[in-house]
């Protein structure tokens, strides 16, 4: 875990070399001034000696001068190199995500992904600051205090060491009991954040079913499970505070009688005690900030982890080592593929799928809900990869080819229709970003957006909102399907694209594809048959298996599955998870 955050710190290195230097220098200039205020007591209030007294007192104004500016450096480098880790620990996340496959993000939430990016980070900015800072200024003064100390009086310095020696056992049980709390307040937090984000993103669903009081409920709860698990573990560092409060003032009473002793025996001089309290209170206070140190990095451990643990996930799907740049044409074959989302379950969602499509085929998918419609389209693209057997395209396995190269020639247009913030041209140009208006314009005829999109005030320039919340369904699924096309691809997969679509357009959507992409495959899944039914071929797809594979005809008179489909859509009922009555 270190190692890969500490990786991050790249072009901040010499900030974060500048700051615990400055933060030395501050230390020994801290460590001088107690030796000149005992020297102007010694040698010069006790002897009457003014001149002693004006240069020692120079000398400490240069000294807290010098100590002032060293501060200032540091805290100006520190805060320059853990805004900087932080601002790379950000990117190196950000960037390996957009590297995952989808079987890698079903490792994580939203939500969660959301508070390491967040959350987390921004811990790990403050824990590393005060790395910088206190960790190197705490120690350096706590040792050149200690060692004055032992220099001045080796009998009464042994009472700090007693002290520091007790509080570091103090402090190393505290941290380990207080560990735990933390990694489970962070899973907390994104059970929060689950729900704001929820929340959010289908607020018009909320309102429409009166629900803002259960989300209340549910946001509250969440709130609370956060608010007693920071409770427990704030609980438990708060002991801090008073035990170190007590060892100060604890030390101070003993040292000024034990010095008191000492100075009225002969053994010790007056400035000699003003110098050991001084240094007491450097040592003492630089194990409080120590124990600040701790209460942070305790935190930051745990934020360290989750944070690493993204930063070092590989993709499960990557280049092949010499990748096949040029897909020759559309066709398409499975080869006893078998599929399974996790290689430890026992049932696999596709099995032994045997399928040969030629270049330039539209194909109708038909099936329930469950019956791995969708996971088949998904290895075409290979967004998941095949736990047995293999997917060609071209001739060739998918898997020979550069990921670019796949997926620029496969194009997909998934369930869950997804526009960015931005204007209309703005996402048909996610297809290709060096598409003339003139191109955009095109594509939107053939998915039949143009009628929508002429209607608008800006036409083109209209802008959409984040998640295309300002267009219907309908509208929102012609675009994405427009947006497809813009990769002109040898294989276009539509995973029920055309749900929200009235069937006028839907045909009309249909006839578009045959006369203007004849050679483009296209894999349509759908609902209804009256979107399938003229396609060259259909697959009838029941519990992750082909149940059969023909044309509409074929299927009318052999497939059970398909003829009870026909029959409840012709009654009326569209509803295909309803198969028709006797």
């Amino acid at each position: 875990m270190v190692k890969t955050l500490m990786a991050q710190v790249k072009e901040y290195k010499r900030d974060s070399i500048l700051t615990p230097i400055f933060m030395l220098l501050e230390v020994v200039f801290e460590t001088l001034i107690p030796l000149l205020m005992a020297s102007i007591i010694n040698e010069g209030v006790l002897k009457g000696d003014m001149k002693h007294i004006y240069i020692m007192g120079g000398l400490m104004v240069l000294l807290a001068a010098g100590g002032l500016w060293s501060g200032a450096m540091g805290g100006k480098y520190g805060a320059r190199a853990s805004t900087g880790f932080a601002k790379n620990l950000r990117k190196a996340m950000y960037e390996n995500i957009q590297t995952f496959s989808f079987s890698n993000i079903d490792k994580y939430s939203t939500s969660g992904l959301v508070t390491r990016l967040t959350t987390d980070v921004t811990n790990l900015q403050n824990a590393y600051q005060m790395i910088l800072r206190m960790c190197m200024r705490s120690p350096a003064s706590l040792i050149c205090a200690m060692a004055m100390a032992f220099y001045v009086n080796a009998r009464i310095a042994s009472v700090y060491l007693g002290a520091v020696i007790l509080l570091a056992i103090f402090l190393y049980f505290l941290v380990g009991r207080t560990m735990g709390y933390f990694k489970e307040v962070f899973r907390k937090y994104d059970d929060l954040n689950e729900s704001v984000q929820e929340n959010v993103t289908a607020i018009r669903v909320v309102k429409a079913y009166s629900r803002e009081e259960f989300e209340k409920e549910k946001f509250s709860k969440a709130s609370q499970n956060l608010y007693k698990m920071f409770v427990r573990a704030e609980s438990m560092l708060v002991l801090n505070m008073p035990v170190m409060m007590f060892t100060v003032y604890g030390c101070i009473l003993l040292i000024s009688w034990l010095g008191a002793k000492m100075i009225v025996g002969g053994s010790m001089m007056v400035g000699d005690m003003s110098l050991l309290l001084a240094y007491c209170m450097n040592i003492l206070m630089s194990l409080m900030m120590l124990s600040m140190v701790f209460v942070m990095i305790t935190m930051s451990i745990a934020s360290g982890e989750r944070v690493a643990e993204v930063i070092n996930d590989t993709p499960d799907i990557t280049d092949p080592e010499n990748p096949v740049l040029e897909i020759t044409d559309g066709s398409i074959s499975f080869e006893h593929v078998s599929f399974k989302y996790k290689k430890e379950s026992e049932d696999a969602v596709l099995k032994d799928i045997n399928l040969d499509i030629k270049s330039g085929e539209t194909i109708g998918i038909l099936g329930g809900t469950g019956s791995a419609k969708s996971s088949l389209v998904n290895l075409v693209s290979r967004l998941y990869d095949v736990t047995e057997g293999c997917v060609k395209v071209g001739g060739r396995d998918v898997r020979k080819y550069g990921l670019e190269t796949l997926r620029n020639e496969v194009a997909v247009v998934l369930q869950n229709n997804v526009l960015f913030s931005g204007t209309i041209i703005e996402n048909l140009r996610w297809g290709n970003p060096d598409a003339t208006e003139e191109e955009c314009k095109r594509v939107c005829a053939l998915a039949c957006a143009d009628e929508f999109i002429e209607k608008m005030p800006k036409g083109y320039d209209t802008y959409i909102e984040q998640g295309g919340t300002n267009v219907s369904g309908g509208q929102k699924q012609r675009l994405c399907i427009a947006r497809a096309l813009m990769k002109k691809p040898k294989v276009l997969i539509l995973d029920d694209s055309t749900s929200a679509v009235d069937t006028a357009t839907d045909a009309k959507i249909r006839r578009a594809f045959a006369e203007e992409i004849p050679g483009t495959t296209k894999l349509i899944i759908a609902q209804r048959i009256a979107s399938i039914e003229n396609c060259d071929r259909i697959i009838v797809m029941e519990n992750g298996c082909v149940d059969d594979f023909g044309t509409h005809e074929e299927l009318l008179g052999r497939n059970q599955i398909y003829q009870e489909v026909y029959e409840s859509q012709a009654a009326g009922n569209a509803d295909f998870d309803e198969p028709g009555k006797e």
